[in-house]
């Protein structure tokens, strides 16, 4: 790899460094204000999450030294690198949270399949364990959505593009 090819693994890898850095910490938020009925079910399912995109920032963090790189992993880092917005849920019940969770984890795995494209022929090496964390991420976004789907597999947030909005539709 040239050193211009790992500067360029380096910039895609920071901004998924920041993009699990902010899942991570909005996942343990939701696992603080979930509510309701299904409580503890839901409060315990978060936090294998926490644990493992954690991990996955971690491997992240890893292999841009790896590469030659800095990793930056303070909170400056996540709002310079944010494209989206600051999760906006608190206090709330199970249905509203995991609705909306279910838009983060929505915007996520679009963001690591692009890192994934960009990355399949520049480094071998980071496109697979990029492809690894989007089968887990794909499989967190199975578990929350089964806690909302009917028995016909229809959302109860379907159509929403904001996380306010899926919260609502969800109640």
């Amino acid at each position: 790899m040239t050193d211009k090819e790992a500067d360029q693994v380096i910039e895609l890898l920071q901004k998924q460094l920041s993009t699990y850095n902010d899942l991570h910490l909005t996942l343990k938020h939701v696992h603080w204000n979930v509510v309701g009925p299904n409580f503890i079910g839901v409060h315990e399912m978060i936090d294998p999450q926490v644990a493992l995109v954690r991990g996955y920032a971690d491997e992240v963090a890893e292999r841009i030294a790896t590469l030659g790189g800095s990793p930056k992993g303070t909170p400056g880092a996540i709002i310079a690198d944010r494209s989206w917005d600051d999760y906006s849920i608190g206090r709330d019940t199970v249905a509203a949270h995991l609705s909306a969770v279910d838009l983060v984890y929505n915007g996520v795995i679009e963001d690591t399949r692009k890192c994934i494209e960009e990355t399949e022929e520049l480094d071998p090496v980071t496109n697979d364990m990029l492809i690894g964390h989007t089968a887990e991420l794909e499989k967190f976004q199975w578990f929350v959505r089964a806690h909302l789907e009917n028995a016909g597999g229809a959302l109860k947030h379907a159509g929403a593009s904001t996380e306010k909005e899926a919260a609502g539709k969800a109640r």
